[in-house]
């Protein structure tokens, strides 16, 4: 295999900003039920942007993102922290906007930061690259090439129109789901298992595999993964929403056994909580 295929990343998609905020509450002096008014005015004042249109990189048309975002309020349980609000935006100034916002309403006067992890929704595109790799090598070519660049922003755009990567790259919140999970994580890059030194070809294998598993949990969970590398110190964060808690617990037990999160995934903490309704 050639050094090109081996290094080569995955192409990705990326679709909406994600800013998972997490704070203590600072109760001293708060009256009964001023937390809830507190709550209730923030939400109003984040609503969400205005629906804008979207245009791929090769200005071509293609469907709409459906909506321009959101935010929502989760109730930690378990966890040191009181709240995590969760925003998702079509762009970094509007996730900063947001952020302000919070900031300035009287809910923001008693929030103590935490923790925040800033990510966009991605999808990786390990398969299609790992192909079209291969197809460059056997005609002689090379990755980045004419012909292997063309071929990847086509199947990029079909792959952008689908309805299945258009939810994960403009997730909607679930109605029915109030359980939320959050998490980030990391593939290692120690001397004996770096995931960046894998083949392209292994590390597609992997994760078709490591797909499969989640595929397992479609109705009982839904999952948004967002990418961080750049952004964070952390590469990637994990959101799960489910009806049942347990669902948590057996979705990410049954991933941790898969070779690709056994070998090669690190964890950070873990926040779980229920969505505040409105």
């Amino acid at each position: 295999m050639t050094t090109s295929v081996t290094s080569n990343p995955p192409a990705t998609l990326e679709g909406w900003y994600a800013l998972h905020q997490i704070f203590r509450i600072s109760r001293e002096r708060l009256a009964p039920r001023e937390l809830d008014r507190m709550l209730e005015t923030a939400r109003g004042k984040l609503g969400s942007p205005p629906a804008r249109s979207v245009t791929s990189r090769s200005n071509r048309k293609r469907a709409a993102a459906p909506a321009a975002g959101w935010s929502c309020f989760v109730a930690l349980i378990g966890s040191t922290a009181d709240l995590m609000v969760i925003h998702f935006r079509a762009s970094l100034d509007e996730i900063g906007a947001a952020q302000m916002t919070l900031a300035q309403t009287t809910l923001g006067r008693v929030l103590q930061p935490v923790y925040a992890f800033l990510s966009v929704a991605e999808a990786g595109l390990y398969h299609i690259t790992a192909e079209l790799a291969r197809d460059a090598e056997a005609r002689g070519g090379k990755v980045g090439d004419e012909a292997y660049s063309r071929a990847l922003s086509d199947r990029s755009e079909r792959e952008r129109a689908s309805a299945h990567v258009s939810r994960r790259l403009y997730p909607e919140l679930p109605a029915d789901m109030q359980y939320v999970c959050f998490y980030p994580m990391s593939k290692r890059r120690g001397e004996s298992q770096n995931w960046y030194t894998l083949s392209l070809d292994e590390r597609s294998r992997l994760m078709q595999a490591h797909g499969i598993t989640g595929r397992r949990y479609a109705g009982k969970v839904q999952q948004i993964i967002t990418g961080a590398i750049g952004l964070d110190a952390w590469e990637w964060g994990v959101t799960l929403f489910a009806k049942d808690p347990l669902e948590f617990k057996k979705l990410v037990t049954d991933m941790r056994f898969d070779e690709v999160s056994a070998k090669y995934a690190e964890f950070g903490d873990f926040y779980v909580g229920r969505i505040i309704p409105r």
